[in-house]
């Protein structure tokens, strides 16, 4: 059977749409392949293969039969194991939810599933999306497909690595302080955290819901945009969800594709990872050739300032932490040994801070907020760094200490603005350690993807990032 592995969703549907494509033959294949190489990976918690290979055939009977076809009918999905899908564990990666079994699915499932599209199983995360790559947990952290010596990002890690490694072309991630965007960067796919309230978080266990967003992962930004679209909307079972129009995300991608960027104004936040945090050179030089490559396309590109970049995440942290310990106070007093070191140790310093400090955060934070739309008043999108250095050794605690938190991701979950992680090269291969994936951020006003979309989209066209792929 022919190995569709890395063939984009957009075309798998269309084939399948016309018949060309057995959705049924492609779930065995990528079943297959998730079997051969997830061992290495651990990607995967709960694989749902026989659901899965199930709901296939009824894909293609749907399509033999003439009926009504979703958008992403016949393709395949990934879930974050903090996102419910009735029957299935959601385990949050930890003890504490091992034996937890979803009885509804979550308002992001119930969409993919009305669009068609086919669960393959729930995907590997950081401890209740937080904690690291621990290895005192029931399942092992996810491996980077690129060099599984190499941390994936976190903490939506599985979904990040199923995606680059062939397994499914679509998952869904969470992004609370940069968990879309990290395992994107350093996997070499596309993520988006959208705006805040533009999608639904109803059946996703919270870390902290004023910075909570549920996001798509994908390989290319047509199917980031195609999986948005089927997620987003007003969802009255979400207090903080917005009641916004979801514009035509795919014309935007198009719009990028055909139209270009010419005179799209693009203000670059230099200052976060050239002053404030100065990133690897590698990641440098990578930003600074995306930004040529921009510039080819007659976007006009202007370095522009705002606070530091510590400044707004010391206000992130802040709140991240008092509301994540208000989550997990009951079970870090009655179950302490049961989360992973790394989570507990991150979790208890929320415990001490005082209300007074949330509360300044809070009233604060709309200032940062103005700060970035003021940015924006005078750019159409805005780029910045995603993560600060290549990927790094998950097996080497001080390199994940030092590297995990070096990013410019929190200051968009302390704002609200959609921020999207694009794949912008790799690494040159140094002695045993083959090339690794590099990306950076952009970044849109609020409730406005399409402009992400398109700059993005009109990137990833000029250039072929998004057509290479590990090595397996």
């Amino acid at each position: 059977m022919t190995n569709h592995a890395f063939r984009s969703a957009l075309d798998l549907a269309a084939a399948i749409r016309e018949q060309r494509l057995s959705a049924a033959n492609n779930m065995e294949n990528l079943l297959a392949r998730i079997e051969t190489l997830d061992p290495t990976l651990n990607t995967v918690v709960t694989l749902n293969a026989e659901a899965a290979l199930t709901e296939a055939h009824k894909a293609d009977k749907a399509v033999s039969d003439g009926d009504t076809l979703g958008p992403l009918h016949g393709v395949p999905f990934g879930l974050k194991d903090i996102i419910d899908a009735a029957g299935l564990p959601t385990t949050a990666h930890s003890k504490i939810f091992a034996e937890n079994i979803a009885t509804e699915d979550s308002t992001v499932t119930t969409k993919l599933k009305q669009s068609g599209a086919l669960l393959v199983g729930k995907l590997a995360t950081h401890e209740f999306a937080f904690g690291g790559p621990s290895f005192d947990l029931p399942w092992p952290p996810a491996r980077n497909p690129w060099d599984t010596r190499m941390f994936t990002g976190g903490s939506s890690s599985g979904s990040g690595a199923a995606v680059a490694a062939g397994f499914i072309p679509l998952a869904l991630g969470t992004d609370t302080g940069g968990s879309v965007r990290n395992p994107a960067s350093l996997c070499g796919i596309v993520g988006m955290k959208a705006t805040y309230g533009r999608v639904s978080r109803r059946g996703v266990i919270p870390l902290a819901f004023s910075l909570d967003h549920v996001g798509p992962m994908t390989r290319t930004v047509a199917d980031n945009a195609a999986l948005l679209q089927v997620i987003s909307g007003y969802d009255p079972r979400d207090r903080a969800s917005a009641q916004v129009p979801v514009p035509d995300y795919l014309s935007a991608v198009e719009r990028g594709r055909t139209q270009g960027i010419k005179g799209m104004r693009i203000g670059v936040i230099r200052h976060f990872f050239e002053k404030d945090m100065v990133a690897d050179s590698k990641v440098v030089n990578a930003i600074n050739a995306s930004l040529h490559v921009l510039a080819d396309l007659g976007a006009n590109i202007t370095d522009v300032e705002t606070q530091s970049l510590q400044t707004f995440s010391n206000v992130n942290r802040i709140i991240l932490l008092s509301e994540a310990y208000a989550v997990h106070q009951h079970w870090l007093q009655s179950r302490p040994q049961d989360y992973a070191v790394m989570t507990r140790e991150k979790l208890l310093p929320g415990a001490f801070i005082r209300a007074v400090d949330y509360v300044q955060a809070l009233r604060n934070r709309p200032l940062f907020t103005t700060a970035i739309d003021m940015l924006l008043d005078d750019a159409d999108v805005l780029i910045t760094a995603s993560s600060m250095d290549p990927p790094f050794p998950i097996d080497d605690p001080e390199a994940v200490a030092h590297c995990y938190p070096r990013s410019a991701r929190p200051p968009f979950n302390l704002t609200g603005h959609p921020a999207l992680s694009l794949p912008i090269g790799f690494t040159e291969p140094d002695g045993d350690v083959p090339v690794l994936p590099l990306g950076l951020q952009v970044i849109g006003r609020h409730f406005d993807e399409e402009s992400v979309y398109r700059v993005a989209s009109a990137y990833e066209h000029a250039t072929n990032w998004s057509e290479v792929h590990p090595p397996h």
